[in-house]
């Protein structure tokens, strides 16, 4: 595959990218066709750096691409040879490493791999390992350092009707010559070395006879709310193919630059913006660390290990990146970074700017979601670029805003105006894999065609840019208007010492609702409490959507962190925030959505439990309502059940 580089300045451009045909662009049929193309281009090329520590003057482990080719050509053979047929299942629980990489397109070759979250309950990934009928397993081993992840598999492995081998990789292996180890069975489950068995099959050829179509299922990535269990979301190998040259090509990746990858490997995005997309290029992924973004010191470090890998672009969440901001630059040489990615949630525009001013790095917002294969949309490179805007849709990407009732398409909306956001086109996944989960997920226009419904409000703007309203259910509804709550925290924003803010709704007998903002007031001082309160009563008053006055404006927060944790708490003094509504006072600090990955905690009321972390509601007197999160500054995953308070 040669991407090469799209000319994309406008939104006039995409259509005419769009007229030539797909078929025209790449002959690639799966993504062991796209890497075995790019292993013959590019041999002698590193494909893949991995960094254990993360620290400055680590020595890295590489992988060129003959040796990274070879290695996911040996775990296909191995998979087969376990009894993988084509239509099964490899699931795999794994932080960031290279075997992780060799586990999910050796899988995707030899049948279809599922990704699971190292960090969900035993019981979650119990019930994801039996949906999609897993028979194989690739996890850690036992005392593997990090995660113990065999505490968690080793008491439901016998319940997996399923599955049949477990294969464990220890991570000491890349940096030592240790000796394979033997691992006892589990019951009936027969338990293998992972790297061991890699070796020993051959690595120039696929030892097994299977023609992948580019309608078969590559991948399953769970997806899903706060509650209940994760809907799963498959991939076709036509959906993933395409992703990576939609997103290579975007870019302008070149053979040999790095793009830096500090996001989870079980999240949609890593494997494949920073991942596929990159191996499509002949580019280096920089694979930053097990644990990736969360890692302790990781980010002190990350200006120095940008420079010293010379990486021309990288992907993280808002968080991530207004972290940053609180580490020195230095005198890092930082000219090869061209571009920095940002999803995850809608990036507060101070911060955003904030970051530009201080790094001189170009910074590109972009949207997607597991079911639209990561990314669908992302500003133009070199065009212009509007903060706050989720840019104009990739090539081929079908982004339409639209009234819906209920799954009957009624309308297209005008330039300006708010509607559900839709998409289809060739990086859409065919449905979930429960097709009960289909029931309402999908509309219908008049003439027939089929949208997925992403559930995100969305508007175009004169110049065809697409701009996010929030979440359906996240609008404030006031006497029949919608108010979108970004509007207000971006404009509360705007104050230099607001770095986050969080808007609202309140019960309200007489209105329905009223919006209320919370800010983080952590250096604040009176007099500039009292200006801020005057911006939001002003928004409110006069917001161009003809905002009814009322609502009230709560400074009254505090955010710390001692290394380990973060901890935020909101005092509501009398306010009286109803519990429902509690989940989006925390959205903007912690936060999963946007290219289907990220750090962030999806929250809801009571008390949340996730690895020593809480979120509790109480009542204190003279204080009013008080809501305190703690967590520890490690990805929670998704789709973690909410525990009521005892």
């Amino acid at each position: 595959m040669k991407p090469g580089r799209l000319s994309i300045r406008s939104a006039a451009d995409v259509r005419g990218q769009n007229s030539i045909p797909l078929a025209s662009r790449y002959t690639e049929r799966s993504t062991y066709d796209l890497l075995q193309a790019s292993a013959a281009a590019h041999a002698e090329r590193p494909a893949l750096t991995f960094l254990m520590r993360g620290t400055l003057d680590e020595e890295p482990v590489v992988y060129r691409y003959r040796e990274f080719f070879a290695r996911i050509t040996q775990a296909a053979n191995a998979f087969n040879r376990l009894g993988l047929g084509a239509h099964e299942t490899v699931a795999y629980l794994l932080p960031n490493l290279p075997q992780t990489h060799f586990a999910i397109w050796g899988g995707e070759t030899a049948g279809r791999v599922a990704a699971i979250n190292p960090l969900l309950e035993p019981s979650q990934i119990l019930q994801i390992l039996r949906t999609v009928r897993a028979r194989l397993l690739v996890t850690l081993a036992p005392g593997a350092p990090g995660l113990d992840l065999w505490a968690k598999c080793a008491p439901i492995l016998g319940e997996i009707e399923t599955l049949e081998h477990v294969l464990c990789v220890d991570p000491s292996r890349l940096l030592t010559a240790a000796a394979p180890r033997v691992y006892a069975p589990q019951g009936r489950v027969a338990v293998h070395d992972f790297d061991t068995l890699l070796d020993r099959e051959p690595d120039s050829r696929l030892d097994f006879n299977r023609q992948i179509d580019p309608g078969d299922i590559a991948s399953l990535f769970h997806t899903g709310g706060t509650t209940g269990m994760p809907k799963v979301a498959p991939h076709t190998q036509a959906n993933e193919v395409f992703l990576a040259w939609s997103v290579a090509a975007t870019l302008g990746t070149e053979p040999g630059q790095a793009v830096f990858c500090g996001l989870p490997l079980f999240h949609v995005n890593a494997p494949l913006a920073t991942g596929l997309a990159v191996w499509a290029a002949g580019g280096n992924v920089v694979l930053a660390t097990p644990g990736g973004y969360r890692t302790p010191g990781l980010l002190a470090n990350l200006w120095g290990l940008l420079a010293r890998h010379h990486v021309f672009a990288m992907m993280a969440v808002p968080t991530v990146y207004a972290s940053l901001l609180d580490v020195p630059r230095g005198e890092h040489d930082l000219s090869n970074l061209r571009h920095c990615l940002v999803g995850a949630a809608p990036m507060p525009i101070e911060v955003f700017n904030r970051f530009e001013r201080t790094t001189g790095v170009r910074m590109l917002e972009g949207y997607g979601m597991t079911e639209g294969t990561a990314v669908s949309s992302l500003n133009p490179v070199g065009g212009e670029r509007k903060v706050g805007s989720i840019g104009l849709p990739l090539p081929y990407n079908e982004l339409a805003v639209g009234i819906v009732e209920g799954t009957t398409l009624q309308r297209f909306c005008e330039t300006g105006e708010i509607g559900v956001l839709l998409m289809r086109g060739p990086n859409v996944f065919p449905g979930y894999l429960d097709p009960s989960h289909d029931a309402n997920a999908w509309v219908v226009g008049a003439d027939g065609k089929r949208w997925f419904n992403s559930g995100d409000l969305a508007r175009y703007d004169d110049d065809g840019y697409l701009w996010l309203a929030g979440r359906a259910k996240d609008l404030i509804i006031r006497g029949g208007h919608n108010i979108d709550p970004q509007m207000i925290e971006e404009r509360l924003c705007e104050h230099p010492d607001v770095v986050l803010a969080a808007a609202v709704g309140q019960l309200d007998a007489h209105a329905g609702e009223v919006p209320i903002a919370y800010v983080d007031d952590r250096s604040i001082r009176e007099v500039d409490k009292n200006k801020i309160r005057q911006v939001f009563s002003n928004l409110v008053i006069n917001a161009r959507e003809a905002m009814p006055t009322g609502g009230k404006l709560v400074v009254a927060s505090r955010m710390s962190r001692d290394g380990t944790h973060i901890e935020i708490t909101f005092t509501d003094t009398g306010v009286g925030i109803s519990k429902e509504n509690i989940p989006r006072l925390f959205d903007p600090f912690f936060t999963t959505k946007s290219f289907g990955t990220g750090l962030g905690l999806a929250v809801s009321y009571g008390i949340i439990r996730r690895r020593g972390g809480m979120i509790n509601v109480r009542s204190e007197v003279g204080k009013g309502t008080v809501f305190t999160v703690r967590i520890p500054l490690v990805d929670p995953g998704e789709g973690k059940r909410v525990e009521e308070a005892p």
